[in-house]
């Protein structure tokens, strides 16, 4: 376990404010000199990262979704913070590896950038005296099992934020688990009580690092080397709605995109920036409901669909323009009876008065 010191909350929170200023302002140096002042002060080095660092990033995703703050300035802000927690790892060097904690291998599963999370967890276990391998953001399952072949870790941690990437996930951790070294994931795509890394036949799950860090040291046990197919986890799979909706993504998308023209004749008058980015809102829409089909769960699409709803409101975008797309897409996809629950209980869940705010357009674009 870590025997670091931390700071208390009242100093944490200061801290953070001043490295949330130096954070926004694009001031880089800034914000090394805040963590760096706060080390030498005796902060420990996962306090740190944890509570300071990985605050001030979830404060960076809480302003944007409020439209506080731009895609270029949380992108800005990310990277900030990236190069932040490189600069600690050097600046306070984590100790030497201990003999009864061995190799392991994190990385963010395949169609994953969001590498934070994963990145954060990386450091947490190196300080804590593991032998970790970090394969940082997208890392494709044959390229990782490549890797695994060739280190032999003692567990694999997987790490993926949006349920996005739940098939993608569901692969690696059956390959992995095929060659014998357990899995463990995490991150807010398996739910916050992990209830999709437990369908998918994960070894283990954790809700942050230090649970992580503690069910490894705690031991997982390496799983027989069994193949299995993803559908047997998943046996819903056979009526095969995930698959063919996945398969014709692009064709449902630019025929969604042409009734909502019929629909609402202003959508013609649109640029063709308008025009791509409503079919990416749509194409968004589809994806969220393709992974609910995979997992058979409506409530991941309901919750998306109610948290872009928020979304498109603090843009000023009225949330029935939403549940328009959803209509039109549950007229596209009527031979498809999962789906189309799933479209409806989402629809049910949207305002039922639409917004008095002024609209940019009958579409979903801000």
């Amino acid at each position: 376990m870590s025997t670091e010191t931390g700071a208390t909350v009242g100093e944490r929170a200061e801290l953070s404010e001043r490295l949330w200023t130096a954070v926004l302002a694009k001031d880089e140096s800034a914000a090394v000199r805040e963590v760096f002042a706060a080390a030498d002060a005796g902060v420990g080095r996962e306090s740190l990262l944890l509570e300071v660092l990985g605050g001030v990033q979830r404060r960076v995703g809480t302003e944007w979704a409020a439209d506080r703050i731009s895609v270029a300035e949380e992108h800005a802000a990310t990277a900030i913070i990236d190069r932040v927690i490189a600069a600690l790892a050097h600046r306070v060097p984590a100790p030497a590896g201990l003999p009864d904690r061995p190799r392991i291998t994190v990385a963010c599963v395949d169609g994953e950038w969001h590498v934070l999370p994963a990145r954060l967890l990386a450091e947490v276990l190196t300080g804590r005296g593991w032998q970790v391998d970090f394969l940082g953001a997208h890392t494709t399952t044959p390229h990782l099992i490549a890797h695994l072949h060739a280190t032999n870790p003692a567990a694999t941690l997987l790490s993926a934020s949006l349920p996005l990437h739940l098939p993608s996930a569901h692969t690696a951790v059956t390959a992995v688990q095929s060659i014998g070294v357990p899995v463990m994931v995490g991150g807010a795509a398996f739910g916050p009580d992990g209830r999709y890394a437990r369908l998918i036949g994960a070894d283990a799950w954790a809700p942050d690092a230090r649970a992580a860090a503690g069910l490894l040291a705690d031991g997982l046990i390496r799983p027989e080397s069994t193949p299995r197919q993803q559908v047997d986890d998943l046996p819903h799979l056979a009526d095969q709605e995930y698959t063919l909706i996945k398969g014709n993504r692009s064709a449902l998308v630019r025929q969604c995109l042409a009734d909502l023209e019929a629909r609402w004749p202003g959508v013609r008058a649109y640029t063709e920036a308008q025009r791509e980015r409503t079919a990416e809102d749509l194409a968004h829409i589809l994806d969220f409901l393709v992974a609910a089909l995979y997992v058979d769960d409506p409530e991941l699409f309901t919750g998306f669909i109610t948290w872009t709803a928020e979304i498109l409101d603090a843009r000023r975008v009225p949330p029935h323009s939403l549940r328009t797309g959803l209509d039109i897409m549950a007229g596209e996809l009527h031979d498809f009876p999962r789906a189309l629950g799933f479209l409806k209980a989402a629809a049910e869940a949207l305002p039922a008065t639409p917004t008095t705010r002024p609209s940019h357009g009958p579409g979903m674009t801000a």
